[in-house]
């Protein structure tokens, strides 16, 4: 359908070109008085339009497809000055064949003067054909660059959501296997609401966007499965003031990994630590505010192989591009881990 109409809208402005052009004589012959136009004399103009219009289309069809896109530069610009030198010839010949009355008188200057002025403007005529092409070819190209980078940006968003599934399942996996050891009980449940989540992440995370209520819902999940297992030093506190019904589309899983951060370096198996996970939504942004007490690891611990912060970053650049402010880092005291994220979200499909 693209095609067609792009092949309508050719056909229409050479239509309105050409007639523009075959139309501008009258413009001359126009006779205030009333008096019929002279067709003879419009004749007489319309050759020239004539061989304008034989010049601009055998470069359009014939000569710029076949020789000057061919790289065959030589030929094109021999063939060319062989045409301009036989049609201003023609059109000296017939001017003076079939328009003798309005011939000038003979001179060699008259003569070269009139040939070079319809050689300069049957050089224009054919500069425009190569215009109109490189224009066309131009296009085709910025098309198909576009449509390759969007086919890059998305197989690179799909190489990202199938990292970060198995990142996901390794440290939520991490965490009911330390509850194996002291609470059965509570391993079972957290068996029980992974599969939960794991429905989300199969099904919705094959989308680029989900509506924000049901990734709260998610997010909600994951936070209730991460606090079986914390010891009574360890507060967290959610609040999420977004709408349940909220038709506002996000990218799935971009704030997990910033969560799943929090509980891996906000809690400690003998100090007192604390999260606070934040969400709320406005018309034009959605608001991510995550604090946790600062307890990191150390090198010997495999709770995480420390991608998911990388994998945020690049889904974010390559999905909010100028449409999103992020601020991450230890406090001076070092006690403290902030990351506020804003995006600012197209609403509906983008």
């Amino acid at each position: 359908m693209e095609r067609d109409n792009s092949r309508f809208f050719e056909i229409l402005t050479h239509l309105i070109g050409w007639g523009m052009l075959l139309g501008f004589p009258f413009f001359f012959l126009w006779n205030k008085s009333g008096e019929p136009i002279d067709w003879f004399e419009y004749l007489r103009h319309g050759i020239v339009s004539l061989f304008f219009c034989i010049i601009f289309y055998l470069n359009y069809f014939l000569l710029i497809p076949y020789y000057l896109f061919r790289e065959k530069r030589n030929k094109y610009l021999i063939i060319n000055v062989l045409i301009v030198v036989l049609l201003c010839t023609c059109n000296q010949l017939m001017q003076n064949y079939l328009f003798p009355e309005k011939a000038f008188k003979p001179g060699l200057k008259i003569i070269i003067l009139f040939f070079l002025r319809d050689a300069f403007t049957m050089i224009l005529t054919i500069g425009l054909a190569a215009a109109i092409h490189f224009s066309k070819k131009w296009t085709k190209m910025e098309s198909a660059r576009r449509e390759a980078e969007r086919d890059r940006t998305q197989a690179e968003l799909k190489n990202l959501r199938n990292q970060l599934n198995p990142h996901f399942l390794l440290n939520t996996l991490n965490n009911i296997y330390a509850l194996i050891a002291f609470d059965t009980e509570k391993a079972q449940m957290a068996v029980q609401e992974l599969s939960k989540l794991l429905r989300h992440v199969l099904y919705e995370n094959q989308q680029n966007y989900v509506s924000l209520g049901k990734e709260m819902d998610f997010i909600r999940n994951y936070i209730a499965l991460m606090e079986i297992r914390l010891s009574a030093h360890v507060t967290v506190e959610t609040h999420i003031d977004i709408d349940p019904d909220s038709r506002t589309e996000i990218a799935p899983l971009i704030f997990i990994s910033l969560i799943e951060n929090a509980f891996k370096h906000g809690i400690s198996p003998t100090k007192p630590g604390f999260i606070r996970i934040s969400f709320r939504e406005s018309d034009a942004e959605i608001f991510c505010e995550i604090i946790n007490s600062y307890h990191p690891k150390t090198s010997s611990d495999k709770s995480g192989s420390g991608i998911g912060l990388e994998q945020v970053r690049k889904r974010l650049e390559l999905l909010y591009s100028g449409r999103y402010e992020w601020d991450k880092g230890v406090n001076a005291e070092k006690t403290e881990y902030v990351s506020r994220l804003v995006i600012r979200p197209y609403i509906g499909n983008e």
